[in-house]
């Protein structure tokens, strides 16, 4: 079956990766980043892997506010000296320094121009996502805390289907992270783990979705 549709994920795809924004974050507010490891490695493993739901899971359904998120992850840090974190104002700055990666966003424009359908699949952190570089690109845009459902669960990728009206062996499934790209596999889409804009320009090429 031809592949008539490409879903992207955001952060980490068409920003630039997310442990730049953090490392900068962490050196700017001064927190320890090795207590900042330990907190979200164990608060992303039960996110992914683990069963009921933790502050992450939360937060991309839209089950947990993102000031309620800011204040629990504040907690659990402390500044390299030892002092407070604060919490107000939290998820701005951690993905302060994220920047729009323009040769993706290029790509997927001549992917849509060739014909084929883009949407885009996003876990929300309470970002405010740049929605006027989104206008002219996606055919449909599911931000996770607005439709009560997040990656990488089945529901959302079905979701996202139907906006595009498509069966998943028409839609190629862009990530950075490896569990949603399994999860989108095993419900039949093609998958492209991205790891940099070259490589995944050359899988959407050897597709045939960009020349």
């Amino acid at each position: 079956m031809a592949v008539k549709a490409v879903i992207t994920d955001w952060g980490g795809v068409l920003t630039s990766p997310l442990n730049e924004a953090v490392a900068t974050w962490l050196a700017a507010d001064r927190i320890d980043a090795e207590r900042y490891g330990v907190v979200m490695r164990e608060w992303v493993s039960q996110a992914y892997e683990g069963s009921g739901q933790n502050p992450i899971h939360g937060l991309e359904d839209g089950s947990l506010a993102p000031e309620e998120f800011e204040r629990l992850l504040a907690a659990e840090l402390h500044t390299v000296d030892g002092g407070p974190v604060t919490a107000t104002g939290l998820i701005a700055r951690m993905f302060g320094a994220f920047a729009p990666v323009e040769p993706m966003y290029a790509a997927l424009r001549t992917v849509r121009a060739a014909g084929a359908r883009v949407a885009l699949l996003s876990n929300s952190w309470g970002n405010d996502y740049p929605r006027d570089l989104f206008a002219d690109l996606f055919d449909a845009v599911v931000i996770s805390s607005e439709v009560g459902m997040r990656k990488p669960d089945e529901q959302i990728f079905r979701h996202a289907l139907e906006l595009l009206g498509l069966d998943p062996a028409e839609c190629v499934f862009i990530d950075d992270i490896d569990h949603n790209i399994r999860a989108a596999t095993t419900l039949g889409m093609l998958g492209i783990h991205h790891t940099s804009t070259d490589a995944t320009v050359a899988e959407l090429r050897d597709l045939g979705l960009h020349p």
